[in-house]
């Protein structure tokens, strides 16, 4: 008998060899019907996996993201199943399950139609009912190199080859198909629910991610446990289809994107309102917080890149240049700038906490396949700052910078969730660091009673940090804020103060970012607000239309005081009928739409009608735009 440890902490004893879903049964019928796979001591597995040791098991469900990797996983497989059956000359790439579905990577000599892929999911629906059982298979590396060249599988080839130490090669196989996978799968395609499967889009994808590689053809899809899971899934698709932040760029006259500049933004005037409101309402909450704001330059010499590291650890994402017969670099992240600017002074321990704050510009190499609108841009600001404190100081300002992400993210209505994302593969300073720098967030999460995730591998190359997931109005999460805490870049920076006993010592640092990038977060706000922006950011905050052109000198009057009341207003003087005006004025998201005529002209009135709740009626033009201003005063 083996000893098997719960997620409970509870211990079962079961047969040696017992698989996991003999466990599931164990436990409960119902448990073994849902299961998906389990985590034994951690690792990731398939139901049929042989127990043969004591050891934890964490039986997974699809209600869990292990559960769902299983499935959708085995959904890739079956994807790739139909397109095997339907297209002679495919070969085939990589089929990973991601976040909300799956996608498989195909090469085809044709271009693939909506047609195709309603074939494809017939095929996929009629695989689903063959209930083919899924076989793990292992073979030496040259069995299996041998096999994939056999079936002209040649990216397969590719992948077993760059796994340079391993003989063993792992394939599973169902029916006709077998294909190269480490797994796990569900135990057979009949699991997957073919009423909750559907295949949503075409796109284009380098092999492997690299632009003089050959592009394949990528089909995305989803799968879920039941046909409702997927309606609402498909209805929430829809939904961020209207609310896509590209389209809507488009419509409001916010910003454009052009061939001549793949991944660099333009913004347009109404665009730089926003970016500007933003900006603005960022100044002023950092100087009440105690930040100081700083500029430093976008290029600088190849010694300070290796100085901080970025040359050994990030070159792969930098833009380069040369100067005077010396190599420059186009600056990536801020951090090293402000290095040089703490350095320009000499500090006394009675100096910290040090907050230092900069909207510094910043580019990165991005692959041009992962560009996307304003989410994912080559060219973005930062709004970035750096917190020079004493050990003793590091959990009060990660307090005081958690305080401060909060307050930002209440004012625009978003909820949030946090993530701790701990040392990376590729990174600076031994583990002892890291320990310390990663406990010192975790003490300050746990004294909150802040829930957090921890996000494994995920860190900086200098140091751990708490990330902050923004939640949008229809339930999608984007990364923003991010608070990172440093004990190695003052470091290599040589960085020092002096302390009470007259010493130079070593100064912490935190790296902090709120918004993230502007760029990121303007397109989050045009999404979750579906481009009907709050009226103390709104491009146009009211707009005047007059009925006739007699009344366009009345209108110019009400222009005039709602100016020097600071409101962003609008006259309408084009030669359209009143009706066009009002829907067109609704359609651009005017917060404030206000009529006038010959009774408002006779009474030093508008009639009022807002986005929101339409028809207000008439309202003296002192008191309307006394109102209005309040509003925009109070960030409403």
């Amino acid at each position: 008998m083996i000893n098997i440890t719960l997620k409970d902490g509870s211990v079962k004893q079961l047969s040696k060899n017992s698989t996991v879903y003999d466990l599931a049964l164990e436990l409960s019928k119902r448990l073994a019907k849902e299961a998906m796979g389990a985590k034994v001591d951690g690792k990731l597995v398939g139901m049929d996996y042989e127990l043969t040791d004591d050891c934890q098991v964490d039986i997974v469900t699809f209600d869990e993201e292990e559960g769902k990797e299983v499935y959708r996983h085995t959904s890739a497989h079956v994807l790739a199943q139909a397109v095997k059956r339907l297209f002679d000359e495919v070969k085939l790439g990589i089929g990973p399950a991601i976040k909300d579905g799956f996608y498989y990577d195909l090469d085809l000599n044709e271009s693939l139609s909506d047609n195709d892929l309603e074939k494809i999911k017939k095929e996929i629906k009629k695989i689903i009912k063959e209930d083919l059982p899924i076989e793990k298979k292992v073979y030496s590396r040259s069995e299996a190199i041998k096999m994939f060249e056999d079936m002209g599988e040649e990216y397969k080839v590719e992948l077993i080859k760059d796994l340079d130490e391993q003989e063993e090669i792992t394939c599973y196989q169902q029916g006709e198909f077998i294909d190269l996978c480490q797994g796990p799968h569900l135990t057979s395609t009949g699991k997957i629910k073919e009423t909750a499967i559907d295949l949503l889009k075409v796109a284009g994808a380098y092999w492997r991610g690299d632009e003089k590689r050959p592009m394949l053809q990528r089909i995305y899809g989803t799968s879920f446990l039941k046909k409702s899971q997927l309606e609402e899934y498909l209805h929430r698709l829809e939904e961020a289809k209207k609310r896509d932040h590209r389209k809507l760029g488009k419509e409001l006259e916010l910003f454009s994107l052009h061939e001549e500049a793949p991944g660099f933004p333009f913004y347009h005037n109404n665009g730089m309102i926003i970016m500007n409101e933003l900006i603005d309402f960022w100044r002023k909450e950092h100087q009440k917080a105690g930040y100081q704001e700083i500029n430093t330059p976008i290029i600088l010499n190849r010694q300070l890149w290796e100085r901080s590291g970025h040359w050994d650890h990030y070159k792969e994402n930098m833009y380069f240049t040369e100067i005077d017969e010396e190599d420059y670099a186009v600056k990536p992240m801020n951090c090293p700038g402000a290095m040089l600017v703490y350095k320009n002074n000499m500090y006394s321990y009675r100096d910290f906490p040090l907050r230092v704050g900069e909207l510094g510009k910043v580019h990165r190499h991005e692959l041009s396949g992962a560009l996307h609108g304003l989410m994912r841009v080559r060219s973005f600001t930062q709004d970035d700052a750096h917190i020079f404190m004493l050990p003793s100081q590091i959990e009060q300002e990660i307090e005081r910078v958690i305080n401060l992400i909060d307050k930002f993210y209440q004012k625009f209505g978003f909820n949030y969730y946090v993530e701790l994302s701990t040392k990376p593969e590729k990174a600076m300073g031994p583990d002892e660091i890291w320990d310390k720098a990663t406990n010192a967030l975790e003490t300050v999460l746990k004294k909150r009673g802040i829930d957090y995730i921890i996000n494994e591998g995920d860190g900086a190359f200098y140091g751990p940090k708490i990330d902050f997931q923004l939640e949008d109005a229809i339930g999608r999460s984007w990364q923003c804020g991010t608070i990172q805490l440093d004990f190695l870049l003052p470091e290599r920076f040589d960085l020092t103060y002096i302390g009470e006993d007259g010493q130079k010592h070593r100064p912490v640092m935190i790296h902090r970012v709120v918004y993230g990038a502007l760029e990121r977060f303007f397109a989050l706000l045009i999404e979750h607000y579906e481009g009907k922006f709050p009226l103390w950011i709104s491009p146009v905050q009211s707009v005047i239309i007059p009925i006739a052109d007699r009344h366009i000198e009345y209108g110019q009057k009400v222009q005039e005081e709602f100016l020097e009341k600071g409101i962003r207003v609008k006259l309408d003087t084009r030669n359209e009928k009143i009706g066009y005006k009002i829907r067109d004025a609704q359609m651009k998201k005017t917060p404030y739409m206000l009529i006038v005529g010959d009774e408002e002209v006779e009474n030093g009135s508008v009639s009022v009608r807002t986005r929101e709740d339409g028809d207000l009626g008439s309202r003296n033009t002192t008191d309307i735009a006394d109102e209005i201003k309040q509003k925009i005063d109070r960030k409403e």
